[in-house]
Parts: C-alpha cells; sequence; structure tokens
C-alpha cells in the first residue's frame, strides 16, 4: 500500500474562510468581508474544447484547448457585523462605477487551523446581494445570498 494513500490532513468542506479587498468600502481597512458563511459554491472554472476531425484520421477528432470560462461565486447564509458588503454594491452602482473590480480569496483550512488550499479570484463583481425574510421569530442578523462573477481563478501554494 501506497504510503500517501491516507492523507493526515484531510481536504473538508466545513472549515472556510471567505476574504474580499475592497478600497474606500471598510473604515481603516481594505478588507470588506467580515462575514461568516454557511455555505461557499462556484470555485470553478470549464475548459471549452475544440474539435477538430482531421481527413484521414479515422479513429477519431482531435480535441484541442478553447477558452476558460469561470463561475459566480455564490456565499449563502451570511452572519455580520457590519454593512461593508451592502457599501460595495452600492459603490458599483453609483456615479457609473460599474467598471471597479477587486479580489478575492477563499481559504480552506483544516482541523488545526492551518491552510489546506488557497483560491484567489481576480476582477471580483457583487452581482447580488439578498437580504434573509424579515421575520421576528428567526432573529437573524444576516445576509441570505451574495454572487461575486470573478474574471480568474487560481491555487496559490500548491
Amino acid at each position: 500500500m501506497a504510503s500517501n494513500a491516507i492523507s493526515a490532513r484531510p481536504f473538508t468542506t466545513f472549515n472556510f474562510v471567505v476574504l474580499i479587498d475592497v478600497d474606500g468600502v471598510a473604515n481603516g481597512s481594505t478588507q470588506v468581508c467580515a462575514a461568516s458563511f454557511s455555505e461557499c459554491d462556484g470555485l470553478e472554472m470549464t475548459l471549452e474544447p475544440k474539435t477538430i476531425r482531421a481527413g484521414g484520421r479515422n479513429w477519431g477528432p482531435v480535441h484541442l484547448a478553447g477558452g476558460v470560462s469561470y463561475g459566480q461565486l455564490a456565499l449563502k447564509r451570511g452572519m455580520t457585523t457590519n454593512l461593508d458588503l451592502w457599501k460595495w454594491f452600492e459603490k458599483m452602482v453609483q456615479n457609473g462605477q460599474t467598471g471597479y473590480r477587486t479580489s478575492a480569496t477563499v481559504v480552506i483550512r483544516a482541523s488545526d487551523q492551518s491552510d489546506l488550499a488557497v483560491f484567489q479570484l481576480t476582477g471580483c463583481l457583487p452581482v447580488k446581494l439578498k437580504a434573509p425574510a424579515l421575520n421576528a421569530k428567526d432573529g437573524l442578523v444576516a445576509i441570505e445570498e451574495m454572487q461575486i462573477a470573478y474574471e480568474s481563478l487560481s491555487l496559490q501554494g500548491s
């Protein structure tokens, strides 16, 4: 049996941190995401293959690498102590600021809080921000969902 078959630090998906840097939104800091989310989805890259059928190559087509597209980061059921995410979204729609982009980092952590994987997102643009249903019984101070479009995704420190 191979010695690396069983990892001492498995990749679990329940312990993660989302960091978003936006200049001019948070007081005294560029880090705007002071929220904790219960779900983070959309770390994805898709390569679209270009298929060529060459004459005389009867055993199958040739697949070439085409363009890469990226998903949208969906952050769901977040708790926050400030309104910085709302301020970021408002900054995007004020006075023609629709071209303002920023960066974000998603860190997957081990049970000992060490970083297992760090994903860097660039060209981030908030595209959806949804408040939870207002219900006095629930006692939620939260963000129901936030979606962020991004231009590139890379794995750092691998």
